[in-house]
């Protein structure tokens, strides 16, 4: 068992205004890049029209971002080792800027997914990148606020996209859900130039192409699979087995390309330490569940409880208030309480907040839908910063830039998985619910005929059929989307006894005073 101590710095800045700039403008890279995961998706029929595509053809406008972030999110990493935190940070603020510009500017759908896929190679290292910056930043002792501070970024953009998307295109255009990246991506370039110091860089450094290779080829086929599988009807479509197939082979030569490679582009140091591989999965179902209940409950609220798209925006805005009034919380106090304590709250606030959602009805009141939310926002709040803390606690400064890439990485995919299974699940139950419903509806069924005579005299004319129908649907939509909750809350469950596992980091989180030295035991 090697032992590393490393001994925290104070940051090198010469007055506070300088730190606080370059912690603000590395909140908003990771939020710009965040936020565009999901700020398109209420525009698509909207961008449908506009650059003359299919339904299913217009889906691509997210499947080329999210594939194309995924994968070039792995080798920052080595792009920071090589380049210098600071060169690859504006490199990415430049390049996401321009390509927004460019979103913005599309005329055709295939313009249109060049650029997103340019606009997602180009802005994946912002949210690695912004994590690993916080913690040169701060010594162990101060990293909570640190985490608190990215951690509102991170959380904000997935739940703020539906709701700041829906705005821009109602009283404005579609094209400004891109527009509006432009004038903070340039405040946050000027900001890094001036302010950030640190452009350490190794010119020796070689590239593993094969190692890349591998893990682009399973990360991009996976993302592809999980994004139309819903569409193709999965394993039905051979694009789907296809993908898939190719998904299990990169996946089988990154994992034996690790073991046998000599200086793989991801250090094997990552993985040997207990806490880091841990906490990946505990951030996978964390981005499971948060994307998966936004992307679920806003169709449930517009196609079941009848509010518009900024209504629903409007609706689901608390969540974010309540994350990040948990995350300054828990910033401020972190240094006095057991991270693992703060975990275990938050997962028993974010499995109460699913269970209260599988009773939810079109009917559900204002009140009960705003604390809901507020309080499975509060919970994400209480288990994302402690965990990014227990996360890195172990690890060497040196190893950090991977596991950074690596921790967003696991969020990425975690997401797609949540939200492909979470589609999948919610049209099979509704499917296999109306078909059990449907049998009951026959003139036959007394209890129909008492409840509704009228109908129920008619139920051979066309119009009475249809009205039954719609009934019928919509009954089954609600128990589809209850049983979707409740599949997130049972697997939830699984974060309990992981939280207790990760071993409790020796600094400053366990109510004494921040030690002089962090020491780093990789297991």
């Amino acid at each position: 068992m090697n032992t590393h101590v490393e001994t925290p710095k104070k940051h090198h800045y010469k007055s506070p205004f300088e730190l606080r700039v370059v912690v603000l403008c590395a909140m908003t890279g990771v939020l710009m890049q965040a936020l565009n995961t999901t700020i398109a998706n209420v525009a698509l029929p909207y961008m449908q029209g506009g650059l003359s595509a299919s339904r299913e053809q217009v889906t691509w406008v997210l499947t080329s971002y999210i594939a194309a972030a995924a994968i070039m999110t792995a080798p920052v990493g080595w792009l920071a080792a090589r380049f210098g935190k600071k060169n690859v940070f504006v490199a990415s603020l430049i390049g996401f800027t321009i390509t927004s510009t460019m979103c913005g500017m599309a005329e055709d759908l295939t313009q249109m997914v060049m650029f997103r896929l340019l606009q997602g190679v180009l802005g994946a290292a912002m949210a690695p990148l912004s994590q690993a910056i916080m913690f040169d930043l701060y010594p162990p002792e101060e990293r909570g606020q640190a985490m608190a501070y990215f951690g509102i970024g991170v959380m904000l953009g997935p739940i703020l996209g539906p709701t700041l998307g829906g705005y821009l295109t109602d009283y404005y255009s579609w094209r400004w859900i891109f527009y509006v990246n432009v004038p903070f991506g340039i405040l946050a370039t000027i900001g890094i130039v001036a302010f950030f110091k640190d452009n350490k860089s190794d010119a020796s450094l070689k590239f593993d192409w094969s190692g890349f290779g591998f893990m682009a080829l399973g990360v991009g086929a996976l993302q592809l699979m999980l994004d139309r599988g819903t569409t193709q009807d999965w394993f039905s479509s051979s694009e789907i087995v296809i993908e898939c197939t190719l998904a299990c082979l990169g996946f089988y030569l990154f994992a034996v390309h690790m073991l046998t490679y000599a200086k793989p582009f991801l250090q094997k140091g990552v993985f040997r330490d207990r806490n880091f591989v841990l906490a990946m999965v505990l951030q996978f179902l964390v981005g499971a569940v948060l994307l998966a209940s936004t992307a679920l409950i806003p169709p449930f609220l517009q196609n079941l409880s009848g509010y518009t798209v900024t209504e629903t925006g409007l609706l689901l805005g608390p969540r974010g208030f309540g994350t990040i009034a948990a995350m300054l919380l828990v910033g401020r106090f972190s240094n006095h309480i057991d991270p693992r304590i703060l975990m275990t709250i938050g997962t028993t606030l974010m499995l109460w907040s699913l269970w209260q959602m599988s009773l939810w009805t079109p009917s559900v009141e204002m009140p009960e839908l705003y604390f809901t939310t507020i309080v499975q926002g509060f919970g994400m709040g209480l288990i994302f910063t402690p965990l990014q803390l227990v996360a890195f606690a172990t690890m060497t400064g040196k190893l950090r830039p991977d596991g950074t890439a690596l921790m967003n990485l696991i969020r990425n995919v975690g997401s797609a998985i949540g939200i492909s299974i979470t589609t999948t699940f919610l049209s099979n139950t509704m499917q296999a619910v109306h078909a059990e419903l449907t049998r009951f509806a026959t003139p036959f069924n007394r209890a129909l005929g008492i409840n509704g005579p009228s109908l129920f005299e008619n139920i051979a004319l066309p119009p009475t059929r249809a009205a039954y129908d719609v009934a019928l649907r919509i009954r089954a939509a609600i128990d589809a989307y209850a049983s979707d909750f409740r599949f997130m809350f049972y697997v939830s469950l699984i974060a309990l006894p992981v939280i207790w596992l990760l071993e409790r980091p020796a600094y400053s989180l366990i109510g004494h005073a921040a030690q002089p030295s962090e020491t780093t035991t990789p297991s």
